[in-house]
């Protein structure tokens, strides 16, 4: 039966055979689906449950500081070398065409 389910050897079932494999086929795909979405359903919840303790435990951490940001964790302002930009670069616009054949020569 095994060799029949994965394919294997059905030239020679009958219509009642091929029908009973279907449905053994899709019993076993509602069972694997049905477990797949109760994982993903546990693990939505373990991981909503972290995010609250998360949150909780930021906010324990924020009251502690005085609820100003540690100078540690405060990004960088400037920027350096080449990733510098004046105001004048990023508004530039730039115009492109887009032509499509041979490229006239002269």
């Amino acid at each position: 039966m095994l060799r029949k389910l994965l394919g294997q050897g059905i030239g020679s079932c009958s219509m009642n055979e091929l029908q009973e494999i279907d449905n053994q086929l899709e019993r076993s795909l509602k069972i694997i689906r049905a477990r797949k979405s109760q994982l993903f359903k546990d693990q939505i919840q373990r991981l909503k449950e972290r995010e609250r303790l998360l949150l909780e435990e930021n906010a324990r951490l924020s009251e502690k500081c005085g609820g100003v940001r540690p100078a540690a964790l405060e990004l960088p302002v400037e920027l350096t070398g080449a990733a510098q930009l004046t105001e004048k670069d990023k508004c530039s616009r730039v115009e492109t065409d887009l032509n499509i054949g041979i490229p006239d020569i002269g």
